[in-house]
């Protein structure tokens, strides 16, 4: 059956994805920006903002927000919107927290005004703080939420006033914690994969601040999609083992990798020779220990039958193919292994 959908973030990489999915199984999609995509989005790129239903307006300001769920009729949310970029919060926590926490309360009281019937927010592994760093047994859903820095707590409270609107108003609210997710369209250089891409295509040398040693467990975007669209049908499930109602889910890869051979494996599939260069491995010029996005996501598996489907050499190889298509825009950086 087609849904009403409003989109919150459908101009960043994985909300772009996101809408050709919803587009592609018959949904009447509606996006919520403040201002035009740029040529490099997702959105504009795909040619996916002609096909929705695009209304201006901003996640503070709650008088919009309600007008635009009533007017479209929107029966489903996917909220992806906030700052998403973790050292632009170490350097503005309150511009994170207004955006990450005022927006999502701001969201959820316009859809319980609305009567939306669900409603999926983004969170990310980052909640768990210290419980996803090496050493340490992957965290279940039910592990203590101990966020280390200003947009792992943004999350961590967003996470936890979402689904407190199922337990006292009775909302169909499901959270997703993501780990570390990459795909075409990832313009963000202080991510690993889009600055080892754009460097290989301009036949530079990836740049590490690390040793090359700490582990990611990446994540395609394509495989974040669909977990998302899968607990979004499970918020149809009025009750029993197979519902999402009020709960979180772990969304995470089944591959960790040192950054180090991800980013030659970059360089190999685009076709360069050149080898990363690792620096900071000792001294002054050394990164702190990266988060080790490990995390169990047993119960999505068993209430949805999700599980990643794209291999990191294929995703890869998409994501590479998707930047040659379109351009990368580059601006030289030095990549972080960073959640």
């Amino acid at each position: 059956m087609s849904r009403r959908v409003l989109v919150t973030g459908a101009t960043g990489m994985v909300g772009g994805w996101l809408v050709r999915a919803l587009l592609e199984r018959g949904d009447r999609v509606v996006v919520l920006r403040r201002s035009a995509p740029g040529p490099g989005a997702v959105l504009a790129a795909e040619g996916l903002e002609a096909r929705c239903v695009a209304v201006p307006g901003d996640l503070l300001d709650d008088r919009s927000l309600v007008h635009g769920l009533v007017d479209h009729e929107i029966d489903t949310i996917f909220h992806l919107a906030g700052q998403t970029i973790v050292a632009d919060a170490v350097r503005a926590p309150l511009a994170a927290w207004e955006a990450n926490v005022r927006g999502t309360y701001l969201l959820l009281e316009a859809a319980r005004a609305a009567g939306v019937e669900r409603t999926v927010v983004a969170s990310s592994i980052r909640v768990y703080g210290e419980a996803a760093r090496p050493g340490s047994a992957p965290p279940r859903e039910d592990a203590p939420l101990d966020p280390r820095d200003p947009y792992g707590a943004s999350k961590a409270a967003a996470d936890v006033i979402a689904r407190s609107y199922w337990s006292t108003h009775g909302m169909a609210v499901a959270v997703a914690r993501a780990s570390n997710v990459y795909g075409g369209g990832d313009r963000n250089r202080s991510r690993l994969v889009p600055e080892a891409i754009d460097a290989a295509l301009a036949g530079r040398a990836p740049v590490l601040r690390c040793d090359g040693t700490p582990r990611l467990n990446l994540l395609h975007v394509d495989d974040v999609v669909a977990a998302y669209l899968a607990i979004a049908d499970a918020l149809d499930v009025r009750d029993g083992p197979r519902t999402a109602r009020g709960e979180a889910f772990n969304v995470g890869g089944e591959d960790p990798r040192a950054v180090g051979e991800i980013a030659a494996l970059v360089c190999r599939l685009a076709g360069s020779a050149i080898e990363p260069q690792l620096r900071g491995a000792a001294g002054k010029d050394a990164e702190p220990d990266a988060p080790d996005p490990r995390v169990d996501c047993t119960k999505l598996r068993e209430r949805t039958g999700w599980r990643p489907r794209v291999s990191l050499e294929d995703g890869l190889a998409q994501t590479i193919a998707w930047h040659r298509a379109h351009g990368g825009g580059a601006v030289p950086a030095a990549a972080e292994p960073i959640g």
